[in-house]
């Protein structure tokens, strides 16, 4: 890996973190498609610019954190079942999950159709967008943090299953967006430290490569940076079938780059 990919790959870590299409699934077919081998290193990399592009989400939103003391009860209700659920599973995760492309793909598609679905439902009013973040109960914090656990499957999305399931509870797109970018935070570094935790190693071993590391953590800071901002007035106006074509759209497109050669 050099510099300019680092930068790329920070680049799409930071877009698609927070927007429903699966950062896991971007960065490991955007590494393949630049050509760039899978080995410890890259995987230490991919786990270390989350961190950066979870920083922007602090930044923007830390004094709604300080001054919401019952939201983030609510937020820390949600990562309980996704924490458990991804310690128990960890090896079966990375052994197993990650290993097949031909699941990606087909869960990336699957997940298209399940918005197209959702959307179908709030369009003829079976789903009704009422309830705001204020709505939030424990109860709920819990049944959406055993849906964002749904994100351990490579191309679910984090985001987007936060995102959708709140919806079928009836909340509007903007506070569920909002809520998925807050329980980003513990979900994703803690995953991250734990990941970081098993490679330790590995962070020995590559202590040369610390200036790929930040280039990457930086890129990914500042693309989420804005796309944070962009998705919440996005989703005031707009509904999530474009991200549904674009899924579907985007898995035609590997599967005629890569001839299936998955």
């Amino acid at each position: 890996m050099n510099i300019i990919q680092a930068a790329i790959l920070g680049v799409v870590e930071g877009i698609t973190e927070f927007l429903p299409i699966s950062s896991t699934f971007h960065l490991i077919f955007t590494s393949k498609l630049l050509g760039i081998q899978q080995n410890d290193f890259i995987k230490l990399f991919e786990v270390f610019i989350q961190s950066g592009a979870i920083l922007s989400v602090i930044l923007l939103y830390f004094s709604d954190v300080v001054k919401s003391k019952e939201l983030m009860k609510r937020v820390f209700f949600s990562f309980i079942p996704t924490a458990l659920i991804g310690f128990i599973l960890y090896k079966f995760i990375k052994n197993i999950l990650f290993e097949s492309r031909f699941l990606m793909l087909g869960i990336f598609a699957a997940v298209a159709a399940v918005f197209l679905l959702v959307e179908k439902l709030v369009k003829y009013e079976k789903i009704k967008l009422k309830k705001n973040i204020k709505n939030l109960d424990y109860k709920q914090a819990i049944i959406i943090g055993l849906v964002q656990s749904l994100a351990i499957i490579p191309g679910v999305s984090r985001a987007g299953a936060v995102i959708t399931g709140m919806m079928i509870l009836g909340y509007k797109r903007k506070d569920s967006a909002y809520f998925s970018f807050l329980l980003s935070v513990p979900t994703v570094f803690a995953a991250a430290f734990y990941d970081l935790y098993k490679m330790r190693s590995v962070i020995v071993n590559y202590s040369n490569n610390f200036l790929l590391l930040t280039v990457g953590f930086i890129s990914a800071f500042i693309s989420s940076y804005f796309i944070v901002k962009w998705f919440i007035d996005f989703l005031q106006k707009n509904t999530l079938v474009v991200f549904a074509y674009y899924r579907l759209v985007l898995v035609i497109i590997i599967l005629l780059i890569f001839l299936l050669p998955l």
